[in-house]
């Protein structure tokens, strides 16, 4: 860590199904910078849990990089202590809130998982959470496997509720004030590029990357360039 400059930690919120792993490439870059600690939600079945369990274990002063389900952590977040955040960076994430379509394929995993099908939830979420041209590699579909696995059916049902009971972000977005990165990969089967515009001009100090060539799990598909982006935007704010 350079002792030269006295930047925030950052907190990497992982999304649902993840785990540490999702940022394994990301972690070490930014270890030289600051200190990086990671959030795995599993423990909670709300976002207002979640946020204030993220609030007590961070220092006064801190950053958020934010996938997926950890964006609508990172949003309460920033409802509840928008002081205490310098920057914030949200990758495969959307605002709003769940719609009446997305709540009942929601409720219907949860269907599944009580007739003991949780393997079967994971194998039908997978070709939405990759690029097409990697649906088929073993090693990238293993590990996407092993964080569902090691995440449990418990963990899976607390996040499940969690995301659809979550709020709509999109009123807050003006009053989000620290500096604000959102990154998308163009081919991500789960959130949409106008969900991205969207937060975009709704957060007055933020800007847009767009990863040609990646699905949702970016961090994984595009390691390097991820954690590229991650350390410039830690590096500026």
């Amino acid at each position: 860590m350079n002792s030269e400059v006295a930047r925030p930690s950052v907190v990497l919120v992982s999304g649902q199904l993840c785990t540490e792993s999702l940022w394994s490439a990301q972690i070490p870059p930014l270890q030289a910078l600051t200190g990086v600690s990671v959030a795995v939600q599993r423990e909670h079945d709300n976002v207002g849990d979640m946020a204030q369990s993220l609030l007590d274990s961070m220092p006064e002063r801190f950053s958020v990089v934010a996938h997926a389900m950890g964006g609508f952590v990172a949003f309460e977040v920033l409802r509840r202590a928008p002081s205490r955040v310098a920057s914030v960076a949200l990758l495969s994430t959307l605002a709003p809130n769940d719609t009446p379509a997305q709540t009942a394929r929601r409720e219907g995993y949860l269907r599944l998982v009580g007739q003991g099908r949780f393997a079967d939830v994971v194998e039908e979420r997978i070709p939405m959470l990759l690029h097409p041209s990697r649906r088929t590699d073993a090693a990238l579909v293993g590990i996407a496997r092993k964080m569902a696995e090691d995440t449990g059916v418990s963990a899976f049902l607390n996040q499940q509720r969690a995301i659809m009971t979550r709020p709509d972000s999109r009123p807050c977005l003006a009053g989000i004030s620290c500096p604000t990165l959102v990154v998308f990969g163009r081919q991500d089967g789960i959130v949409t590029l106008e969900h991205q515009i969207e937060m975009q001009n709704g957060v007055r100090d933020s800007r847009l990357e767009i990863i040609e060539d990646c699905g949702h799990m970016l961090t994984l598909e595009r390691p390097e360039l991820v954690a590229r982006l991650l350390v410039e935007w830690i590096q500026a704010t």
